[in-house]
């Protein structure tokens, strides 16, 4: 609202004005876009982030503190020195103590002063021991321990959030007839309402599987356990072990020594090995290649090392089947890797010169030798967990990028061009002569001039670069000489808040692995997690008796749904059939096997809060209540 108020003012300015003038509500653009309903976790960054900012700011406070005190003592200190432009007055004494923050001006800051006293690099030493080794470090530590903090609490209150939920669900479920717990009948009508796409069957297999005391009954202990069961997936468990089980005998036996050749372990070291050789082969003819000149011609190693992964997911997928294959995240990758290196084949043996980038992808499958090592796989699967909430992150960084941006193009686009900063000392980076030496025409070019804020494009490239922090003053100081000295304002602030949002990132990596490691430290037992996984198994009386009750509630979609798992019964002339309910792991998940001894605590403050809050409520309704003599309050209701 607040953005489309000032847009709306700025427009009638413009109308009124009919002059067109810096219009910097254009950068508030994006927040219509962290509005939409698709970016929730751009919000709960950006709520993130502003949580983590008072320890930030007060961190910051300090270093700028020292920033300050360090600039006004170098100031006093090499400014008689005439040729040391960095600290010639008390404004470039800050700046460039500040670029020296990032290192990008070192040691070329010291220099003039360390020649004529080479004691003066005291100064810089201690400035950067203490601005950059210790207080940097130690923003990246307070904001871990305050972003640590805000994921504790934000899964506290979610946790509670959740059994405070439960709770009221069970009391308006539960009947007076029946004050023990709920029937199946109320637990079907709540998840109608909770999950409408929920088929009959998975309704009763989360009740059945919610019911642990296996009474007509679930009782509110087992309501507790509702937000982990419901997101269960329910499959009928598969009669045979493996997939080739019904074929005949000697093709049964031909495939179960292949299931057992591709699970054995000689057979996994062999292939690392394979994996290895290839790796260094690979290596050793990119090392042979004269002037990186790309051989067109098919290499026989291409060929023999494709040959020996294509038998191996062969073999693969000939033991285990197709889709217990294809369920492993590692096999699905060496699988695509395989065809793409089959597609580089053809493209090297057809000259399909548009391909040639296919080939590149050989070195992935080096990437399988992190298998071999568990800490290289919990980096990995990490990583892998962290991808969609790094794309949020990500989003949240364009965000501001695209603010300052746009802030750029307002104010310095075209001021960057070939030749210009003459009056600046980094009027080198921009220059660009043509002079001609003997018979040749030399072109010396400084790059620099290209990182402007001419367009969208050019203006995120310039900014990347000036968050990458290397030679970040060069373009500082060529906009500065062609603009204001008060421009430097701009890269500042710009710097410090990607210093926030890049420390935020951080702290989230730290958070995420150290919480993984602990994890695995306190399961060492499960080498593998594959998981939630639970089963039930459903007699078929049970079945008839549950969809009958559909069939006297007028439900009858859902009794038939019900009657083909009895047909399948039937089929396979079975009295009983096992069902696997399967979901992934969460974060959720983990935290409540990481703080299970606080769970507790919170519960139990929780409950006594509610039991204070609900006594605070009864004495109110007491107090609250007109006190009437008998006689007439029965006289009132009688008029009534």
């Amino acid at each position: 609202t607040c953005v489309l108020l000032l847009q709306f003012i700025e427009a009638i300015v413009v109308l009124v004005r009919q002059t067109s003038h810096v219009r910097i509500t254009r950068a508030l653009r994006c927040i219509f876009l962290v509005d939409c309903r698709y970016c929730g976790a751009v919000r709960r960054n950006l709520r993130q982030i502003f949580q983590s900012l008072p320890p930030f700011i007060d961190i910051l406070l300090l270093l700028l503190f020292f920033m300050v005190i360090f600039a006004i003592l170098g100031f006093y200190l090499f400014s008689p020195n005439k040729s040391d432009p960095y600290f010639n007055t008390l404004e470039n004494s800050l700046v460039n103590l500040f670029v020296l923050l990032t290192t990008a001006n070192f040691p070329d800051v010291m220099m003039p002063s360390y020649s004529k006293n080479p004691w003066s690099c005291v100064f810089f030493i201690v400035y950067l021991s203490i601005e950059l080794y210790f207080i940097m470090n130690l923003l990246l530590a307070v904001v871990f321990d305050t972003f640590n903090d805000i994921e504790k609490m934000k899964f506290k209150s979610l946790l509670l959030h959740k059994r405070t939920a439960i709770q009221h669900a069970y009391r308006l479920l539960v009947s007076k007839q029946r004050p023990s717990g709920i029937s199946f009948k109320q637990f079907d009508g709540l998840m109608r309402f909770y999950k409408p796409r929920m088929s009959s069957r998975d309704r009763y297999l989360t009740f059945k599987a919610l019911n642990q005391s296996n009474t007509p009954l679930v009782s509110l202990k087992d309501m507790d356990n509702f937000y982990e069961v419901v997101g269960l997936k329910w499959k009928a468990k598969k009669n045979r072990e493996h997939w080739f089980d019904d074929l005949p005998r000697t093709a049964c036996l031909i495939f179960k020594g292949i299931n057992i050749l591709v699970n054995s372990r000689t057979f996994q070291y062999t292939m690392y090995t394979l994996v290895a050789v290839n790796g260094l082969w690979i290596l050793v003819e990119t090392f042979m290649l004269r002037d990186g000149i790309f051989s067109r011609d098919v290499p026989w190693s291409y060929i023999v090392f494709l040959t020996i992964y294509g038998v191996e997911v062969l073999l693969k997928v000939t033991g285990l089947g197709p889709i217990e294959y294809l369920s492993s995240g590692w096999n699905f990758f060496d699988f695509s890797v395989t065809l793409f290196a089959f597609l580089g084949l053809l493209a090297l043996a057809f000259d399909m010169k548009p391909f040639y980038f296919i080939v590149v992808l050989r070195p992935l499958q080096l990437l399988r030798l992190f298998k071999l090592k568990k800490r290289y796989r919990n980096v990995l699967d990490t990583m892998f967990e962290l991808l969609p909430r790094m794309a949020s992150l990500g989003l949240t960084l364009l965000i501001f990028y695209y603010c300052f941006a746009i802030i750029g193009m307002e104010f310095f686009s075209g001021k960057l061009y070939p030749n210009c900063c003459n009056s600046s000392t980094v009027a080198d980076a921009y220059r660009w002569v043509n002079r001609t030496v003997g018979n040749r025409t030399v072109v010396e070019e400084g790059y620099y001039y290209l990182n402007n804020f001419d367009n969208v494009l050019n203006s995120f490239v310039t900014l990347f670069e000036l968050t990458v922090v290397n030679d970040w003053y060069i373009i500082m100081e060529g906009v500065t000489s062609e603009t204001s000295h008060w421009s430097r304002l701009y890269f500042m602030i710009f710097y410090i808040v990607t210093m926030v949002v890049m420390t935020i990132i951080v702290a989230f990596i730290l958070d995420a692995f150290v919480f993984r490691m602990n994890y695995t430290r306190k399961n060492r037992d499960s080498e593998e997690d594959s998981g939630i996984v639970l089963e039930k198994e459903v007699s078929k009386e049970e079945i008839m008796a549950v969809a009958e009750l559909y069939g006297r509630n007028g439900a009858p979609s859902a009794a038939s749904q019900l009657l083909k798992v009895i047909s399948q019964m039937d089929r396979h002339r079975q009295t009983s059939m096992l069902f696997l309910g399967r979901r992934s792991r969460t974060k959720s998940d983990l935290s409540m096997r990481m703080y299970e001894e606080e769970i507790q605590e919170w519960y139990e403050e929780h409950a006594r809060k509610e039991e204070n809050q609900l006594l605070w409520q009864d004495d109110e309704q007491l107090l609250n209540q007109p006190l009437h003599p008998p006689g007439l309050r029965q006289r009132a209701q009688t008029i009534i």
